[in-house]
C-alpha cells in the first residue's frame, strides 16, 4: 500500500515565515493601533472601536468611499472593454503583436511617483505637448473637477491598460483552434464566436484582471495627490488621500482604523470575486455533458 508523503509541505515553511513577517505582523500592529489613542509612546489610551464608529459615521468617509468606488467603476468600464478589444486585434496581427505588447507593457515598469510628474509636464501650458494642444479648448484640470477626473482616468488607463491586454491576449491564445473550426463550419459570426467561445474561455483571466485593477484603482493615492492634492474642492479626495492626511498629522489611531476599514473593503470585494468565479465554474460543470 502506497503511503502518502506530505513532507513537501515543509518547503513552504520559509515562504510562510516571510509572509508572517512582512504581512501578518504589520497587519496585527495596525489593528492594535486602531484600538488605541496614541499621544506618545508613554501615553497610550484604550478606546476600543471608537475610531471605527467615528470614521464610518462621518460624511467625509462616505463621500470619499463613493468617489473611490466611482473611480474604480469608471476605470474598469474603460480598461476592460478596451483591453479585450486590443487583445482581439492582436490575435489577427502578424509579427507586430510582440512589439505592440512590449509597448503596452512599458508604462507598467515606470515607478508610480514618476507617472504624475510625467503627465504634469505633458499638461504644462507652455512646454507640454498636451498642454499646448488643449490651450484653445479651455481645458483646466486644476479648477475643473470633470477635467481632473478625465486626466486621472486617462493617466491610469495609460499606465495599466497593458496589464488587461496581456492577460486577455494570453487567455485568447490558449483557446484551441478546434473551437474556431467548429464555429466556421456552423457559419457563426464574429460576434457569436466572441460571445459563446472567446468570452467564456477568458472569463478566468478577466476576473483576475478586474480584481487587480479594482484593488489598485480603489486605493489610488500618488496620482491624485500629485495632480491636484484631492482638489478642486475635494472632488478627487479619495479614501487613500484621507488616510495620507491622518498619517501626515500623526493621528496614528484614526489612521490605523482607516487602513483597517479599507483592508476589510478590499478583502470583501476579493471574496465576492472569488465566490462569483467559483459559481461560474460550477455552472459550467453542470452545463457540460
Amino acid at each position: 500500500m502506497k503511503r502518502n508523503d506530505n513532507r513537501a509541505w515543509l518547503l513552504l515553511i520559509p515562504s510562510g515565515c516571510i509572509m508572517a513577517i512582512v504581512g501578518v505582523l504589520p497587519l496585527v500592529a495596525v489593528v492594535n493601533y486602531s484600538l488605541l489613542d496614541i499621544f506618545s509612546l508613554q501615553e497610550v489610551h484604550w478606546v476600543g472601536f471608537d475610531w471605527y464608529r467615528e470614521i464610518v459615521a462621518s460624511p467625509r468617509f462616505l463621500h470619499a468611499l463613493g468617489r473611490s468606488l466611482l473611480f474604480s467603476a469608471i476605470v474598469l468600464s474603460v480598461q476592460l472593454p478596451l483591453g479585450i478589444g486590443i487583445a482581439l486585434l492582436l490575435t489577427r496581427t502578424g509579427p507586430w503583436r510582440v512589439l505592440v505588447l512590449m509597448l503596452l507593457a512599458l508604462p507598467m515598469v515606470v515607478p508610480w511617483n514618476m507617472i504624475p510628474m510625467m503627465w504634469l509636464n505633458l499638461l504644462a501650458p507652455k512646454v507640454g505637448l498636451l498642454g499646448q494642444i488643449l490651450t484653445g479648448l479651455d481645458f483646466d484640470y486644476k479648477f475643473n473637477a470633470l477635467h481632473t477626473w478625465i486626466v486621472l482616468v486617462v493617466m491610469d488607463t495609460w499606465h495599466w491598460l497593458g496589464l488587461v491586454v496581456i492577460l486577455a491576449y494570453a487567455g485568447l491564445s490558449g483557446i484551441s483552434t478546434d473551437y474556431y473550426r467548429a464555429a466556421a463550419i456552423d457559419g457563426a459570426s464574429r460576434g457569436a464566436v466572441f460571445r459563446y467561445i472567446q468570452l467564456p474561455k477568458i472569463s478566468g483571466v478577466l476576473s483576475i484582471a478586474a480584481l487587480l485593477r479594482f484593488v489598485d484603482s480603489f486605493m489610488i493615492y500618488t496620482e491624485a495627490f500629485r495632480m491636484n492634492a484631492g482638489g478642486p474642492n475635494g472632488a478627487t479626495s479619495f479614501l487613500a488621500l484621507d488616510l495620507g492626511e491622518d498619517i501626515a498629522a500623526f493621528n496614528y489611531g484614526p489612521a490605523a482604523a482607516r487602513a483597517s476599514i479599507y483592508f476589510l473593503i478590499v478583502v470583501t470585494v476579493a471574496w465576492i470575486f472569488k465566490m462569483v468565479q467559483e459559481r461560474q465554474k460550477h455552472d459550467l460543470k453542470e452545463i457540460a455533458p
